[in-house]
């Protein structure tokens, strides 16, 4: 399938580095018009000026997926500067670390606010535009972790990800008459700044759980996106992909690799 986006405009949420910017990238090389949009100016110019470079289309904006107001000032900026909204990738998000014990209410709602009720904010400051499209799209960047997995110390990040999964599942009904779609991505490890700060012994670890034998890639993920965002995904909706190379979701431990099959007499 040929993916090409030419005449669509983009935007992405927490576009100035890994998976938002990997995102931002791929939409751009497939010949969109795109959003970044970081929270930080300059991060955003930096990561636009990159795919400018490289040929593709992209203008920066600073938005706080934390503030409907802002979000609001930013889809009519948007569609100021591109003529309409086509596609929303709700990327933006944080993962601190943090045992039960010591996470206080107010660490538990900055990663709500940011994950649950930034994807919330997105997509309902651009449903004015996304309704004039000629087939909306809205992917959101979820995670393996809380839906599907844990993981000790983020609680308050899986509690995260699975609301924004039954966000998505009642949202995807009311978005439907107006043919757009709502669906999610649901990454595993990925060689993001942020995992590589995890060190190298965790890293070895989870590239020896998983099946394909190496960890995830920033492309990985933004070929999912692309692939919700096209038109031969325009009956899904409401659905959710896992990108993790089978790592967390098949083998139950890393005995399941080339154990012999035995066979009760």
């Amino acid at each position: 399938m040929v993916l090409s986006f030419e005449n669509k405009t983009v935007v992405v949420t927490g576009a100035s580095k890994g998976i938002g910017k990997g995102i931002a990238q791929a939409f751009a090389g497939a010949g969109a018009s795109v959003a970044v949009v970081s929270r930080h100016r300059e991060e955003a110019e930096c990561s636009a000026a990159e795919i400018v470079a490289g040929g593709g289309k992209a203008y920066a904006f600073e938005g706080d997926v934390t503030s409907l107001e802002s979000m609001k000032q930013l889809a009519k900026k948007v569609n100021g500067s591109f003529g309409g909204i086509d596609i929303i990738c709700a990327n933006a998000g944080i993962f601190p670390s943090a045992s039960l014990e010591d996470i206080s209410g107010a660490e538990w709602d900055a990663v709500m606010n940011t994950n649950v009720k930034g994807t919330f904010f997105t997509v309902q400051a651009s449903l004015p535009y996304l309704k004039r499209s000629d087939g909306g799209r809205i992917i959101m960047t979820s995670s393996i972790t809380g839906p599907l997995t844990g993981y000790a110390g983020w609680s308050h990040y899986g509690a995260s990800k699975a609301a924004q999964l039954g966000f998505m599942r009642s949202a995807a009904l009311e978005l439907a008459p107006h043919g757009i779609t709502i669906n999610a991505i649901m990454p595993g490890n990925v060689m993001t700044e942020g995992l590589r700060d995890m060190g190298e012994a965790y890293l070895n670890s989870m590239a020896a759980s998983v099946p394909l034998k190496r960890l995830g890639t920033i492309d990985d993920m933004a070929h999912a996106a692309l692939f919700f965002a096209s038109e031969g995904a325009g009956y899904i909706t409401g659905q959710t992909l896992v990108v993790d190379g089978g790592g967390q979701t098949i083998p139950e431990s890393l005995d399941a690799f080339g154990k012999e099959k035995i066979t009760e007499q």
